[in-house]
């Protein structure tokens, strides 16, 4: 039987695969149990350092991604099985976790799927791919957090116009305004998401951690609050065995052998 969240693990990157190339993967109460169900392996598995979130496009005429919710799912009295309590819409959005996630993105994320990719920490897209919230062209508004992920994704003044108008921007668009790290060819998001993973795990992964902990607080937080927590995970760092790896692995010019302790 094929899962329709697939997962498998590479070296420290796990990949989570949606897998419903059929339904433009749309989300469902399937799978968003089994994101979320993904999402606790990763952050459980202390041999995994970050995910990939891809996506599943085989057979499919024009690649998509994600087409955000599954409309016969609601239609049919779903529509609660597409969130959890703990990661929201998706089993993903909202959900606290201390690993990045890279979004491998190759076809249209729309409504739902856009949100599922702001959720994440980086994205990789391919040149064919285009993002979107199209709610408003439907009398909805955008319910899982890209009102306020867009516009720190792309600028207010960006944000607007695509919230407003509904319309669609390119991947293209995506990178020159910040939201996409690397453009790929199509069929190459997730070889570019590996890519980059693989360049993160060269990095301590608890210094990773934390620094991306303080990044993600940076939108909400004041300065005094993140001084604060600056100072803590700095202490918490420093005083680790990786840190220690490190500046033995310097003095005797190696490569570090990080252990995540």
């Amino acid at each position: 039987m094929t899962n329709i969240v697939e997962y498998q693990v590479e070296g420290k990157v796990a990949v989570i695969t949606l897998n419903r190339p059929d339904a433009r993967n749309a989300i469902n109460g399937e799978v968003a149990s089994g994101l979320e169900a993904a999402i606790d392996k990763v952050e459980a598995d202390d041999n995994v350092w970050i995910a990939i979130l891809a996506a599943n496009t085989e057979g499919q005429q024009r690649p998509v991604f994600c087409a955000g919710a599954d409309l016969k799912a609601i239609h049919s009295g779903q529509a609660a099985a597409l969130n959890t309590p703990r990661g929201g819409f998706g089993g993903f959005v909202y959900r606290q976790r201390k690993k990045p996630v890279i979004a491998a993105v190759d076809g249209l994320a729309t409504a739902g799927g856009c949100e599922l990719v702001l959720a994440c920490d980086m994205v990789v897209a391919t040149t064919r791919s285009a993002f979107g919230l199209a709610e408003a062209t439907r009398n909805l508004i955008a319910g899982a957090g890209g009102l306020f992920r867009l516009p720190r994704a792309i600028g207010r003044a960006a944000a607007m116009e695509a919230i407003l108008t509904g319309e669609p921007f390119t991947a293209q668009r995506a990178y020159e305004l910040g939201m996409v790290n690397h453009l790929v060819e199509p069929e190459k998001a997730t070889e570019g998401a590996m890519d980059l993973a693989l360049r993160v795990c060269k990095a301590a992964p608890l210094a990773v951690w934390a620094s991306r902990k303080i990044v993600l607080a940076a939108a909400t937080e004041s300065d005094e609050t993140l001084i604060n927590m600056t100072n803590k995970e700095f202490g918490a760092v420093l005083n680790s065995e990786d840190t220690k790896e490190g500046l033995t692995a310097f003095i005797e010019k190696r490569t570090p052998k990080w252990q995540g302790k």
